[in-house]
């Protein structure tokens, strides 16, 4: 399925003519978005209902969306991500990572060890790592600093994208800190950007099936927002495919849209299938089988393409969770971000995940080039960098990092808060 349609968003197909064949009130509304309207969560509800011509008209208009707004590069960041530990005592239901301490294979990583995989990224080029674990009961209040610390003093040109909103929270009270105290704290440590993650569905009925432990809808926001007011800036995510309706989802993008709107502190928007295999949630029957990977997955990238239109310019796809063919043709329904080489990534992985768990920056320029668009490595704040960019011998970039602001490619942000 995936090559042949890869076939049909390729055959040149006029959008005119992709227009004129969709239905007439589906169309109105994507004529209305390229005149540079903006959809409501009505209209995100029937985006993510449309099908057969309908679909290929939304597809269509996506990428072109997509090309009048970011170009036709698309870019990816050599990092590598590192799971710390697995020990965990949230207990979500859609995670088949977490491990209770007494497990045979149960883990929490040495700081040698860590700085030995961070060593090990560098050495292949990596400009950022992305760090999170799992909630450890017998975490010592400032691991999270003490950690950071370590890597930053062995390594101070690296980006550390590190500690979920979730991992915020539960590091703060262990310290008796506030939220904003704590994060200043880690940025001054060399804390660069968080990861937009924990936030599965920004709904606290939803939240309360998936996880009733976890961070809620306002602790999330609040965290997030004081980050980006502090300049730390943050990814934003949805998970998709478990028991969330679509209006769940057009509530949730129109949430971040407006936190985005208030903060300009997101650098990218990343949709994140729910990976069902191994997951107590599928296990209880909370979740049947989910659609199969393709068309599904394709709508969910063309809706958030629409739906953040002017306000987070970069859409990431996900080549862990859809595998790589399947992200390739996200490339031609509205993402245009390929995200990061990883090197190792458990979570997914756990939960019963067949991408795989490295894609080497050769790898991605050629699955890039594949769908005929020009692959640029970048930063993880969103700053191209040259083809053939030098690093000194302790594997630092000789180019600055840097974000535009209203979602992170390179204009300085107009907002009281900065953000970059």
């Amino acid at each position: 399925m995936h090559t042949a349609l890869l076939e049909e968003l390729r055959a040149g197909v006029p959008l005119e003519r992709r227009l004129a064949a969709a239905s007439p009130g589906f169309r109105a509304l994507l004529e209305r978005v390229l005149a540079g309207g903006e959809l409501d969560v009505d209209d995100g509800v029937r985006v993510l209902g449309a099908e057969g011509d309908d679909l290929l008209a939304l597809l269509a208009v996506a990428d072109a969306i997509r090309r009048t707004d970011v170009g036709d590069d698309v870019t990816y960041v050599v990092n590598r991500n590192i799971n710390f530990t697995n020990i965990c005592f949230v207990g979500c239901k859609f995670c088949a990572f977490k491990r209770q301490r007494w497990e045979a294979d149960a883990y929490d990583a040495p700081i040698e060890v860590v700085l030995a995989k961070v060593q090990e990224a560098i050495d292949r080029g990596a400009t950022e790592i992305c760090m999170q674990g799992g909630i450890n009961p017998d975490m010592e209040p400032f691991t999270y600093r003490d950690v950071l610390r370590a890597i930053k003093t062995a390594f101070p040109q690296i980006h550390m994208h590190a500690f979920s909103p979730m991992e915020i929270l539960y590091g703060s009270r262990r310290t008796t800190m506030s939220y904003r105290d704590y994060l200043a704290m880690l940025k001054a440590e060399g804390l660069g950007t968080i990861p937009g993650t924990a936030a599965e569905i920004l709904d606290d009925d939803v939240r309360e099936v998936l996880s009733h432990k976890k961070v809620t809808v306002q602790n999330w926001i609040d965290i997030v927002t004081t980050a980006h007011e502090l300049g730390i800036r943050s990814s934003s995510t949805m998970m998709y495919g478990h028991i969330e309706t679509p209006r769940h989802m057009a509530e949730h993008v129109a949430l971040l849209r407006r936190l985005q709107r208030l903060t300009g502190g997101f650098t990218e928007f990343v949709p994140l299938r729910f990976i069902h295999t191994d997951t107590e949630l599928y296990r209880e029957g909370l979740v049947g089988d989910p659609p199969p990977k393709g068309i599904y997955d394709l709508r969910v990238y063309a809706f958030s393409r629409l739906m953040l239109r002017g306000v987070i310019d970069n859409i990431q796809t996900s080549w862990v969770k859809l595998n790589h063919e399947l992200a390739q043709v996200s490339l031609l329904a509205g993402a245009n971000d390929f995200g990061g080489t990883l090197m190792e990534e458990s979570i997914s992985r756990e939960a019963g995940a067949d991408a795989g768990e490295y894609t080497s920056a050769e790898d991605m320029r050629a699955l890039i080039a594949g769908v005929g668009r020009r692959a640029v490595e970048r930063t993880t704040l969103y700053r191209k960098l040259e083809a053939g960019h030098t690093r000194a011998a302790n594997g630092r970039s000789t180019h600055g990092d840097g974000a535009r602001g209203r979602s992170g490619s390179g204009e300085v942000s107009p907002r009281p808060a900065p953000c970059c």
